[in-house]
């Protein structure tokens, strides 16, 4: 066997390669970690999913006092948002996390080697870094995604913001114009509308979150509008341009233009793939503008190389991230034959109130074929939400033609951590009778699981069933 410097280079910082590299280090294989910032985390850490949480929170405690006399309490004047402490906050929560991210402890703990720097493939074994000629048994990819800017004529002349760049304002815009209608754009423009920004959202889909259904997507625009976010769907950004401290964007719907002006604009369109700069050509790795193809066992063209994460375009979560990175360790490190199912990917956006989702939604449903019966139930009747004034959202869960439950989208407050006890569910295919025999606690938001279960399956009961038993035992309740 050829003798190598590594067994595994994990190339990447972030989530994909964190877990590929720790998991590898505890299995015996010599890891290397590498990664192009002076920091790891990658961008959830540092620009993604852990500072956008802290601002979302930090913008719906705000919201919070800024609704007191919903809650019976007086009403406060408040003052406005300093954002450089509300950027004080963030920042200082990213450093605590980071401690466990520190080339030390991933030595001490996991025994992963870490360095700093732009690698580049020279062949399929061997990599340059730092002027180093370095290699390796196999490789993991994980160099993650960033913003897709849009070709709109001039956005390159114009100081747009990305998530790279929101996060740490020196102060809160009074005007914000959020390009992009999806997760990110919809977070960041109730997050801002709360903190007292006028955000405006241009958005080309005739609706906003176009991934879920179109009842969910209806629900979250109403929140927003009714906070004050100003929605323009079914528009597109022509042109950007500077207009003295402002920045000009030229929409147009319907084949009629307009223009709207903004103190900042965030370019919020989705993501690219990380693929350039590594010369995957000399390794023989297949990729595209897209990614970087894989099988389901996280294998790219060249077999003793694997791409986890938002590299290979398949779906750009970090949980998504981490998972394909335990499959490609099973394979390449533990020989342990494992295949990545995406069946029942969770997702959640954070938005107040949240949207999440795990299986198929009525949309994908009806694209499969698949017969299916959707049953939706308010918050209203949840006493907890009541009692929290959180009783704004929905359960639907979506059930195939043998009652098996295929698909669960939940609306409401901490709607991901709810979602959460339908993962088992359907990993499992068990049965729908599980949670409504299970007791759950009172009064929790987590017994809308439990309660739209009981009423579905009491939907289901034959009539004739009724009748029977009513005459069997002599009780005269109505039928």
């Amino acid at each position: 066997m050829p003798k190598y410097d590594y067994d595994l280079i994990a190339i990447g910082g972030g989530a994909a390669g964190l877990t590929a590299s720790t998991f590898a280090g505890q299995s015996a294989a010599k890891t290397l970690l590498i990664e192009k910032e002076k920091k790891l985390g990658g961008d959830c850490l540092h620009f993604g999913c852990v500072p956008s949480k802290s601002l979302i929170k930090s913008g719906y405690a705000y919201n919070v006092l800024r609704n007191s006399e919903k809650y019976g309490l007086p009403k406060v004047d408040l003052p406005k948002v300093d954002f450089k402490k509300v950027a004080g906050r963030i920042q200082g929560i990213i450093d605590t996390i980071q401690e466990h991210d520190e080339p030390e402890y991933l030595d001490k703990k996991y025994n992963v080697e870490t360095q700093f720097g732009s690698p580049k493939f020279l062949d399929s074994h061997t990599i340059e870094l730092n002027g180093k000629k370095i290699t390796s048994r196999f490789f993991v990819l994980a160099m993650g995604s960033s913003a897709f800017i849009p070709p709109i004529e001039g956005i390159n002349d114009v100081p747009y913001i990305t998530n790279v760049e929101i996060f740490s304002l020196d102060k809160l815009p009074d005007s914000l114009i959020v390009l992009g209608g999806g997760p990110i754009g919809m977070e960041m423009a109730q997050s801002f509308a709360r903190l007292g920004s006028k955000v405006t959202v241009v958005e080309y889909a005739p609706r906003v979150l176009a991934r879920e259904d179109e009842d969910i997507s209806k629900f979250i625009g109403e929140v927003l509008v009714k906070e004050g976010v100003d929605l323009r769907l079914g528009t597109k950004a022509v042109k950007a341009e500077k207009k003295g401290d402002k920045i000009k964007l030229t929409v147009e719907k319907d084949g009629k233009q307009s223009s709207l002006e903004a103190d900042q604009v965030l370019v919020a369109t989705g993501r690219k793939p990380n693929v350039e700069g590594l010369d995957l050509e000399n390794a023989g790795v297949t990729y595209t503008k897209k990614g970087i193809p894989v099988d389901a066992k996280m294998r790219t063209s060249v077999k003793h190389i694997y791409a986890c994460g938002d590299i290979n375009g398949s779906f750009p979560f970090t949980h998504v991230a981490s998972y394909e990175a335990v499959v490609a360790i099973y394979n390449a490190i533990l020989k342990i034959p494992k295949k990545a199912d995406y069946t029942h990917v969770p997702w959640v956006t954070y938005l107040d109130p949240e949207v999440a989702s795990i299986g198929l939604n009525e949309t994908r449903a009806k694209e499969a074929g698949i017969e299916y019966v959707a049953h939706v139930e308010t918050l209203n009747h949840n006493d907890r939400a009541l009692a929290e004034g959180e009783n704004h959202g929905f359960i639907k869960i979506i059930l195939n033609k043998k009652g098996q439950v295929i698909g669960v989208q939940i609306v409401g407050y901490h709607a991901g951590d709810l979602l959460s006890e339908w993962i088992p569910i359907l990993n499992g295919k068990v049965k729908l009778s599980v949670i409504t025999d299970a007791m759950h606690p009172y009064p929790t938001m987590a017994e809308i699981n439990k309660n739209s279960s009981v009423n579905y399956l009491v939907s289901t009961i034959p009539g004739w069933t009724k009748k029977l038993t009513k005459m069997l035992f002599g009780y005269q309740g109505k039928i």
